[in-house]
């Protein structure tokens, strides 16, 4: 086989049907877009466009709210926490703050504004965390384990230090 007799597939690359090539190609003339009027036109977008009565979307009612100022956090429970202590991506003997759990893999991305700490699991040794969130189950099993948790913000489930 050489270069100069490569080919496609049969039937790979489909022939693009050619508009306004007479009558007898099928889609002469007007080309497929019949007589006249906007449609014929180049252009047209018309989502949502009724000829000039109120679409739809202007007519429903708006319902809710969005709040802008909502804060999203990741959510990382003490099964997940152990298992990368486990695996070797965090060191329980120091500090585990937000920045370790994102260059351990836990979480990624820009859109989290912090680490809420669910108790999901348990915690089999002691460990130093600081996040921005976290429940009173988790608070408790890692008190229980022996470790300690300082929050970053008091918008937590728990306001003071553990």
């Amino acid at each position: 086989m050489n270069l100069n007799e490569l080919r496609d597939n049969a039937g790979a690359r489909y022939r693009k049907k050619r508009l306004g090539r007479g009558i007898g190609s099928g889609k002469g003339k007007t080309s497929g877009k019949g007589v006249k009027g906007q449609l014929a036109r180049s252009g047209v977008a018309i989502n949502g466009f009724e000829g000039g009565q109120l679409p739809l979307y202007r007519r429903m009612p708006k319902r809710g709210f969005k709040n802008i100022f909502r804060k999203n956090y990741v959510e990382i429970n003490l099964r997940t926490l152990s298992s990368a202590i486990e695996q070797g991506k965090l060191n329980a003997s120091s500090l585990i703050d937000e920045k370790a759990l994102r260059e351990a893999g836990l979480f990624k991305g820009k859109k989290y504004s912090g680490v809420c700490l669910l108790a999901n699991g348990n915690l089999n040794q002691a460990i130093n965390l600081e996040v921005s969130r976290a429940s009173a189950a988790a608070v408790e099993a890692v008190k229980k384990a022996g470790g300690s948790l300082k929050l970053l913000s008091s918008s937590g489930d728990v306001s003071a230090d553990a």
